[in-house]
Parts: C-alpha cells; structure tokens; sequence
C-alpha cells in the first residue's frame, strides 16, 4: 500500500457542546465504529479509533470498497449497520468475534454499511491540509457513483435543517449533529469539530453493584433497572463516574441492602436464555478477561441519571449520575417515563440505506 495518507491514523474529533453552533457544515452524527478507510488497488484497510484494524470483521466492505470507491483513496467515516427499524448497534457489536466462520456468516446475515464524511486523500493528493469545505466537495464528487455500501452523508449549512435532523434523526437510531468549520484542516486526534447530543433524565431503581478494579472496599458501577409493563424489573444500564471517596461511601452505604440472587429480580440461574440482564459471571465481549459479575442489591434505593438515548431497552452509553431521589418509590421507576423519539427511516436520510 503506498498512499498519500498511510495507516494507522486517528480519527479527527468533535467536542461536546449543548446547542448548535452558527456558521458549520452539519452532519447526522452516525452511531456506529468510526473508522477511516485505505484503499490501494485491491489493498484495502479499515482503521479504526484505537488505531487498531477492523478489516478482518467487515470482509463485505473490503470487497465492496474494491468495487466502489476510487482506486486510491482515504476515507473517513462510520461503519454501520442499518436495518429497517434503524441502526443496530448491537449487531454491530457481535462483529468483533475471534472466529473468522462466525464473522462471515454475520457479514451475510447482516452485511455493513459505510457511512463517508470526509475525505483525506484522493490519487496522489493529501487532502489533510485543505479546508473542510473543499475536502468535503471533493468526497462528493469521489463518491458520486458510490453504492450500495458506501454511501456520503447528507450535509447542509443550513442551521434550520441541523435543528430539524437532530429532532428527527434521531427515531432512526442517530444520536445527534456534528459541527464542521468550514476552513477546519483535517487534524487527526484533534477535537476541532463540534458535535450535538441528546441529554435526557430518568429515575431508574439500583439493582446491583460492581466492585471498583482497585479493591474490595469501593463501588466501581451501580446497576440500573427499570419495571417493565408485566412488573419485571428490566436492566437498562449502569453508571460508573464516581470520585474514589465517593465509592468507598457508597460501598458503605450500600451493605445493608446486600441480598441473595434467590431473593434477587435477576436470579441469573433462574432466568431463560436469552434474556438480556446481568449475568453472574458474565464476560465482556470486548475485554474477555473482564469479570462482569455483580454484587445483587435490595430494588430498594432510586437515582436519577443523565442519557442520550436508548438502544431498544437500555440506554445506548453509560448514564451519568444526577442525583438520588429518595422521595422516588421504586416500583413507579418505568419504561413509561421515557421519552419516545418519532420513527424516522434511514432510507429518508441516506437513499437506499436499510433497505437490504
């Protein structure tokens, strides 16, 4: 591979900010594995934020990058899995698996997307220096007869329709807006854009509890449940930023509400297969030596928690602590407090997108 651009490359990044700035490009903000695509000829890699390849888990989109992307190229963007009820992370996810049968066979059952939204080299030109109004000209024009797994993102400058997307959007599984200055050169692990995220509150019930890597002294997660219409208490999620003295306390108060897993809502070996809720000694699919096992709490302390949005019946990204709410009971912590964003088809944003 001999490239202008030459992997491994990170990714440019955005900086959370609460509203949508004047005087941008605005971009869906796509919810998938961010990764910037190098095409040679029939040599293609797909990085990944980390630095770190993804090529071997997307076989589809090394053969779809040789049959539509310009011979040469660097590609910024977002791997995705689209369907028609929306992205699907959770598919997305079961990509990074060590059996390279299993990656095939999912590569057929749910074949990735590529979602491009910049461009850093084309033929024999660098693009990273030139502004982003030009960069973003250029990936138009490169992919103009793309299709149908890579696609370029809708853009405008139109603040009004960025307000609209990021409203809209959103029932199709986006979570919010990116903001690109115009004149911004591509700046690799620079948090020079802008993006634009949902941010909601809900009171969820503390089920259980993780012991902090550090020891056996302080919390390192909470886990949090929501009642679910037939009375279950569901898991939705955890959250985790705490100062370490603020662990130890929680550790302490959190004692007496210690219980079994036989008087526990998540007895794990009582319940079907299946069923997403914490595991005794769940793994983690992206750290196998990470015990996910959890200490089982009394449903009997509420908080209230900060979240983008939902991935089907949890939160999508760790929830960030709010406050506790001690005048809250328990049982009236449901599903119906949320807020429910209006079905939107990827197809509407990205033709074609989904439809497979």
């Amino acid at each position: 591979m001999d490239l202008p651009v030459m992997p491994p490359i990170s990714p440019m990044l955005a900086k959370s900010i609460k509203g949508i700035p004047p005087d941008a490009s605005y971009e869906p903000k796509w919810d998938g594995f961010r990764s910037i695509c190098f095409r040679d000829g029939v040599g293609v890699e797909l990085g990944s934020r980390n630095e770190r390849p993804l090529t071997r888990y997307f076989p589809e989109l090394v053969a779809a990058a040789q049959a539509e992307l310009p011979p040469r190229c660097v590609i910024d963007g977002e791997i995705v899995i689209a369907t028609a009820r929306g992205l699907d992370f959770e598919a997305l996810q079961q990509r990074i698996h060590p059996a390279d049968s299993r990656v095939r066979m999912l590569a057929e059952q749910t074949p990735a997307a590529f979602i491009a939204f910049d461009l850093l080299a084309l033929g024999d030109d660098d693009y990273t220096r030139r502004p982003f109004s030009e960069r973003r000209a250029a990936l138009a024009g490169a992919l103009a007869d793309s299709g149908p797994s890579f696609h370029v993102t809708p853009a405008t400058t139109d603040r009004a329709v960025a307000q609209r997307w990021f409203a809209e959007f959103e029932g199709a599984g986006l979570d919010g807006v990116i903001a690109k200055p115009l004149t911004v050169t591509y700046q690799p692990d620079k948090r020079v854009m802008f993006k634009v995220k949902h941010e909601r509150t809900a009171d969820c019930v503390v089920a259980g509890y993780r012991v902090h890597k550090s020891g056996g002294d302080a919390v390192g997660s909470l886990l949090l449940g929501l009642y679910q219409d037939d009375g279950q208490l569901a898991s939705v999620g955890v959250i985790g930023a705490f100062p370490m003295a603020e662990r130890r306390r929680l550790f302490g108060d959190l004692q007496a509400l210690v219980t079994s897993f036989d008087e526990h809502p998540w007895n794990w070996a009582a319940h079907e297969s299946g069923e997403r809720t914490p595991r005794k000694n769940e793994g983690s699919r992206w750290n196998a030596g990470k015990d996910l096992s959890f200490v089982p709490l009394r449903p009997e302390r509420v908080v209230e928690v900060r979240y983008d949005h939902m991935e089907g019946a949890r939160f999508r990204h760790t929830a960030q602590f709010n406050r506790w709410r001690p005048d809250r009971d328990p049982r009236s912590c449901t599903y119906e407090q949320l807020e429910q964003p209006l079905t939107f088809s990827l197809g509407d944003i990205v033709p074609g997108l989904g439809e497979k």
